[in-house]
């Protein structure tokens, strides 16, 4: 049975959810903000917690403000525009310590002040779902729906750099233009410094007209093409002489960093660079340190590192991306690093050991954490351990799991942790966290 009341909101949620109580029952609001006493009607009931929406808003929070995008609500590319820019960073840093907190019992230290970088046209990597639509005799390219496999239908968005979210209506000419525009079901966006790379993932093999629209297309508004037909290992540029096109920077280190659009990197290149120098900092290099990059993808911790202490080592599961990684330190004359692929999550406290001990060690793994080599690190013997590491996380609840480990059968202790604010506007938590014997 669906209810209609009022009720007093205390928190947000990383769904940009208000969260209320009512007779000790939780209650996720969509469209609250804390401090906000909002009428509300609940549309799912389960034994421990109610979902609602907002009906009225009979209180606003001071921080709630309008959001910049017309499709803020529908598209699921944002969950936060509505809530003022620094107090989204404050709900993440409560997310983040309060994961420490109630799911690794760890406190840190100190507490990191929040990364910040811009708030809007920062998106330098996007997957743009295409689809279309017989109903409306027309295709939509976007980000989906909220909570929906549909496509939102997207005139503009702040959030991707501004010539990128110009091409979004001329996209959709173009793919109604092709063969089979039933046939395109992605684009990915891929910014580099002075290049922007457009991956066309496509289900039938492309006309000669269909490439002569694309060719068109490029010239028309400064892109590449790269063609997608089947799994990643089909990518490849249109034109040959684009393979070796993009790269991104970071001019503190004196570093240009080749890699492919469909390459892992950081989706907020000002933040990366940011992010790069903190974690460096952090990390307190010596020039006589031998230094292990876990998860090292394409060497963006590894070759700055590399301009700062005797030896480093980068460890990848991509086998393409640690070639990448070599090629490009080469090219800068760092012959004291050096990248070896390896699944990270399998390894083991003798594997670990057989490589010599480390000074210090940078860890960025993927959402699932690091577990197998928190285990290595843990049975390792004390005097062989990296004396300080540098974790950083883009999910809170694994970074609280391996930090468990660390600090209660590790003996490390978690000197500080802090919260970089990646992707404004979403839920998303990216943090940094430092361990020391």
């Amino acid at each position: 049975m669906m209810t209609s009341d009022v009720l007093q909101v205390d928190a947000l949620d990383l769904e940009a959810r208000g969260v209320a109580r009512r007779e000790g029952k939780v209650v996720f609001i969509e469209g609250a903000l804390p401090t906000e006493r909002v009428s509300v009607h609940t549309f799912r009931r389960k034994p421990s917690y109610e979902i609602a929406r907002v009906e009225q808003i009979h209180r606003a929070a001071a921080l709630r403000v309008e959001p910049r995008c017309p499709h803020f609500g529908v598209c699921g590319g944002c969950l936060m525009q509505h809530l003022e820019p620094s107090a989204q960073v404050a709900i993440k840093q409560r997310a983040l310590e309060d994961g420490l907190a109630h799911l690794a019992n760890v406190k840190p230290a100190r507490v990191l002040a929040p990364l910040h970088g811009p708030y809007w046209g920062y998106r330098y990597r996007a997957r743009l779902a295409v689809r279309w639509v017989a109903k409306k005799g027309t295709v939509l390219v976007g980000f989906h729906e909220r909570k929906s496999s549909f496509v939102a239908d997207m005139r503009t968005c702040h959030v991707l750099p501004a010539h990128v979210a110009a091409l979004l209506l001329p996209l959709r000419d173009l793919i109604m233009s092709l063969s089979a525009p039933d046939r395109f079901p992605q684009i990915e966006v891929s910014v580099g410094e002075s290049v922007t790379a457009l991956v066309l993932r496509h289900l039938m093999p492309l006309t000669d007209s269909d490439v002569e629209h694309l060719r068109h297309f490029a010239q028309a508004h400064n892109i590449q093409w790269w063609l997608q037909s089947k799994g990643p290992d089909t990518v490849h540029a249109l034109e040959p002489e684009h393979e070796t096109a993009l790269s991104y920077t970071l001019p503190e280190f004196g570093l240009t960093m080749p890699f492919r659009p469909t390459d892992f990197t950081q989706v907020n290149h000002q933040i990366n660079r940011v992010l790069v120098s903190r974690a460096l900092a952090l990390l307190e290099p010596q020039p006589s340190d031998r230094i292990a990059d876990m998860f090292c993808g394409l060497g963006n911790f590894t070759l700055p590192l590399a301009t700062k202490c005797r030896e480093v080592i980068g460890l990848e599961g991509s086998p393409a991306l640690t070639e990448r990684a070599q090629t490009a330190a080469g090219a800068h004359g760092l012959t004291h690093a050096s990248f070896s692929t390896l699944n990270l999550f399998e390894v083991t406290a003798e594997w670990l050991q057989s490589l010599g001990r480390f000074d210090r060690m940078l860890i960025d793994p993927p959402r699932e954490g690091a577990l197998a080599l928190m285990q290595a690190l843990v049975q390792t013997p004390v005097a062989q351990r990296p004396t300080r590491i540098v974790y950083v996380s883009c999910n809170p609840a694994t970074l609280a799991r391996d930090a468990a480990l660390l600090v209660h059968e590790g003996d490390y202790r978690l000197s500080s942790a802090g919260v970089i604010n990646m992707f404004p506007h979403t839920g998303h938590v990216e943090s940094i966290a430092v361990f020391d014997l």
